[in-house]
């Protein structure tokens, strides 16, 4: 992939987590997760009742390695709360758990 080609991917990757207060960069759709952990990740989400924007990561392999560039973070799903990256699967799990994810997200617990 040409440097203009991933600048440009980039700059959408970056616009996707600006223009949308919730976004979940995944394997698959929230209608049809492609792995367990995206699955866990919609799952969790989808019990708060926030809506939430899902970026599919593997029809274009240049998107799961922008998302990890911008977010220093290795694996997928990753999920963005108002601009900030939040964590993977693990972290949101968790904070799920916790009721921290459902304050992140300005839902009830």
């Amino acid at each position: 992939m040409s440097q203009d080609a991933q600048a440009q991917l980039r700059e959408q990757i970056e616009q996707a987590i600006t223009d949308n207060p919730v976004v979940l960069f995944m394997k698959g759709t929230p209608e049809q997760p492609r792995c367990g952990f995206s699955a866990r990740t919609v799952a969790a989400l989808e019990a708060t009742g926030s809506p939430f924007a899902a970026v599919d990561v593997l029809p274009h392999p240049g998107i799961r390695e922008a998302v990890s560039e911008i977010s220093n973070w290795p694996t997928i799903p990753q999920l963005y709360v108002n601009g900030e990256f939040v964590g993977g699967s693990d972290i949101m799990t968790e904070m799920y758990q916790a009721g921290e994810l459902q304050q992140a997200l300005g839902v009830a617990a």
